[in-house]
């Protein structure tokens, strides 16, 4: 199916102000490789992208809560709303993109019904985060993810390293590499040499249990036992607020808590960190990393998803072996000490202002629809 044919719908429900980035970048990606773009949206990112002329915003809502039964309720009345904007555009679009990480079953099913190519674009494993949660309802998920998976024409992942680590080996002969990601070096650069910045280690992100913030949390006093010059920065916000307030108790003056970070603001403090760390559990490619390295701020992170295609330890930034609180303070404190943290600095910005670029991230794509288009698979 040739561009001048294609019209692509993104499912992506609900956008929150964390998510909105991804988003923006996938649509930026798509423009230039369809006709026409119809995206199911909810929460702030319908806001956002129902002011973009050029696209089509089809508003569904989604309820979160933590009740069992209400959450139920809610996932399955969104699952029937969503199918049912699917039904009602069926002549608009040819191809959908399901965007994100959340389960939606009865949604693909409606598409392959109406004879729609289904690709599933994952930023996040549903499952290992369900698992990190210790979520009752991790079975259920489970089983509709191998529904999903298995009714898709295409899976794109951030990195094949992944495969493995979310168990996806069965649908190898249909998994993709590629991301949405790419940055504005404009923006984000180094405004701030690394040997002038104050001993100042931070966390941007979501403040959820697969992110290991309480990790970090709980090994800033061990730094400061050796580290004591060293201050830490928290930005975000999330359901382990009060969790991480608590731990930031023990350490008040040494812990800086700015909240919710716009992302325009989010060059200026990069570039005050000396160490950005992400102690996660699970990831598929956090978005924050490649910002940071874009600034010359170097990451220490686990070794999960996409991290390790980019993060070199003791090239272009640094890896942990686990998200232990001791492990997670033991590299930080190695990492300071790293004699030539400067050139590392220079290595992860030399690094990404290569890989991320508009133009590398829409020719993956093109290659990924011209396939489909062209393929057997496209049905």
């Amino acid at each position: 199916m040739k561009k001048e044919q294609r019209n692509i719908g993104v499912m992506s429900v609900p956008i929150s102000q964390a998510g909105l980035i991804p988003r923006r970048n996938l649509i930026d990606i798509l423009h230039p490789l369809s006709k026409e773009i119809h995206l199911v949206a909810g929460g702030p990112g319908y806001s956002y992208f129902a002011r973009q002329g050029n696209i089509h915003v089809h508003r569904v809502e989604h309820k979160t809560t933590r009740a069992l039964f209400t959450r139920t309720i809610n996932y399955v009345w969104t699952q029937l709303k969503i199918s049912w904007k699917l039904i009602q555009l069926r002549r608009n679009v040819d191809l959908w993109i399901f965007f994100g990480g959340d389960v939606a079953a009865l949604p693909i099913i409606i598409a392959k019904f109406l004879k729609k190519c289904v690709i599933i674009a994952t930023t996040r494993s549903q499952v290992k985060v369900a698992k990190s949660q210790q979520d009752p309802l991790i079975k259920a998920l489970t089983f509709l993810q191998v529904i999903t998976y298995g009714l898709s024409n295409r899976i794109i992942l951030y990195s094949p390293n992944l495969i493995k680590e979310w168990h996806l080996e069965k649908y190898s002969h249909k998994i993709s590499i590629a991301s949405e990601n790419f940055l504005d070096f404009d923006k984000f650069k180094i405004k701030k040499p690394l040997n002038e910045r104050d001993s100042l280690v931070g966390y941007i992100g979501r403040w959820s249990q697969e992110k290991g913030i309480l990790n970090f949390m709980e090994a800033i006093p061990m730094i400061i036992e050796t580290r004591d010059e060293t201050a830490f920065l928290i930005g975000g916000d999330g359901q382990l607020r009060s969790q991480v307030e608590g731990y930031a108790t023990k350490v008040s003056n040494s812990v800086k808590f700015p909240g919710w970070i716009p992302h325009g603001e989010l060059p200026h403090y990069l570039n005050e960190l000396k160490l950005l760390v992400i102690p996660s559990y699970t990831e598929a490619g956090p978005y924050i990393i490649f910002e940071a390295m874009a600034c010359g701020t170097p990451a220490l992170a686990t070794a999960v998803g996409s991290i390790p295609d980019m993060v070199n330890d003791g090239e272009t930034g640094f890896i942990m072996e686990s998200n232990s609180p001791e492990c997670i303070a033991r590299n930080v404190i190695r990492a300071l000490n790293h004699t030539d943290l400067e050139q590392i600095s220079r290595n992860a910005r030399a690094l990404v202002q290569k890989e991320f670029t508009f133009e590398a991230a829409v020719e993956k794509y093109r290659v990924i629809l011209d396939s489909l288009a062209a393929g057997t698979d496209w049905r």
